[in-house]
């Protein structure tokens, strides 16, 4: 029987890169976002060619009634979600002091809100099938925090506090709940760089490079095909960089 496996915020950079991750025929694959439809769905024939059985479903999973509607398209398609991917998030680059209320509150709505919603209607089946996994997508600056990115640490800080906390809740489920703490990876978030920023960001780390949205991928699948023993963890791809 295929397992069905859903990836918020697929349309391009890491969601893509774990959606391909995902692209053979032992998984159904739901792919999600609110805006890029037309990436969206060049996300799904992607993993198509691949041989797996990809559809969209577009959706604004910082709403709760939205993600409902989501979930039920999911189970109508492909019955129950077995693994969640919680990948969508934004971030707004300027001085905390310069940030407004409602650009505060879209910031931890999409990057922390969403992983309420999603969970909150991928549980129960989960914990009535006694099987499940749940991998959130964070990032570094939720363990070290980032100057000028202040909305942005703090969600992803959440996202690491809800992981470590929800996983002790549900091991007693045979569900595992981890997260990976991604460092700079080659998406369009990074592209706003200049050549120099882009060099000097490099000489940073030690593995002297950036990630690709093909690693992030294959940890996740790894995380999925792997020990049912590992849960709670925030594991850094930062490529020794913090």
């Amino acid at each position: 029987m295929c397992k069905t496996v859903l990836i918020t915020g697929a349309s391009r950079g890491i969601g893509r890169g774990i959606a391909l991750a995902f692209a053979d025929k032992g998984y159904n694959v739901a792919v999600n976002c609110i805006h890029s439809i037309d990436k969206l769905q060049e996300t799904a024939e992607l993993v198509q060619k691949s041989g797996a059985s990809c559809k969209i479903f577009p959706a604004d999973v910082s709403r709760y009634e939205k993600t409902e509607e989501l979930f039920d398209n999911v189970k109508k398609e492909f019955g129950n979600v077995d693994i969640l991917i919680n990948n969508a998030g934004i971030s707004i680059i300027g001085l905390f002091q310069d940030m407004t209320r409602d650009e505060w509150e879209r910031i931890i709505n999409t990057n922390l809100g969403s992983l309420y919603n999603c969970c909150h209607f991928a549980i129960p089946d989960m914990v009535n099938n006694k099987c499940g996994k749940i991998i959130n997508i964070s990032s570094v600056w939720g363990i070290a925090g980032a100057s000028c990115e202040v909305a942005y640490s703090a969600s992803k800080g959440g996202v690491n506090a809800l992981t470590r906390a929800l996983a002790k809740e549900l091991a007693p489920s045979n569900i595992q709940v981890n997260a990976i703490a991604c460092g700079a990876i080659d998406t369009d978030m990074n592209h706003f760089l200049s050549d120099d920023e882009l060099t000097s960001l490099t000489d940073e780390i030690p593995a002297g490079r950036l990630g690709t949205p093909g690693e992030v991928g294959n940890l996740v699948r790894s995380l999925c095909d792997g020990s049912s023993y590992l849960t709670g963890q925030i594991i850094q791809l930062d490529g020794g960089w913090i």
